[in-house]
């Protein structure tokens, strides 16, 4: 039974890594994004990491199947320079999950190709300003932890 759950749950989970900027402001209410992107202007205040491995088009064919069902929980793990944040939002069936660079939470239920879940618990400008602080670096390594939970 443990070797069917230890599948269970990787399948059920992404790791993305990513690294700060020194334009990160996390101040935006609503939303909080990773990108693909080196780049980050002022004005980018949902952004709380830049150069991701990964963004929508890149998770498993697996991950984006489970993160689509009916009521589906999902938690987004933040982690860098010893700080951690955690997120819990929900997927949704109507998903499409195909934004070339970016992966973007929402604590509404906007859906469009850059939405990898809504109903957010927290935003940007709800995140510890430490984390933040930690994550205003660009030599600071962002690791993100996405798991989906029935």
């Amino acid at each position: 039974m443990k070797i069917k759950e230890r599948w269970l749950k990787v399948k059920n989970t992404e790791v993305i890594y990513a690294y700060g900027h020194k334009n990160i402001s996390a101040k935006h209410g609503t939303t909080l994004e990773f990108t693909k992107d080196q780049n980050l202007s002022e004005r980018g205040d949902c952004i709380i990491a830049v150069l991701a491995n990964k963004a929508m088009i890149d998770l498993s064919n697996e991950f984006k199947q489970n993160l689509r069902k009916e009521n589906i929980r999902i938690t987004v793990l933040v982690e860098a320079g010893g700080f951690s944040e955690a997120i819990n939002a929900y997927g949704s069936p109507q998903l499409t999950l195909t934004h070339p660079t970016d992966i973007v939470i929402r604590k509404g239920n906007y859906i469009c190709n850059r939405t990898l879940a809504i109903y957010a618990d927290k935003a940007a400008c709800s995140l510890s300003r430490k984390l933040v602080e930690k994550i205003r670096n660009p030599t600071q390594e962002v690791k993100i932890t996405l798991t989906v939970k029935s």
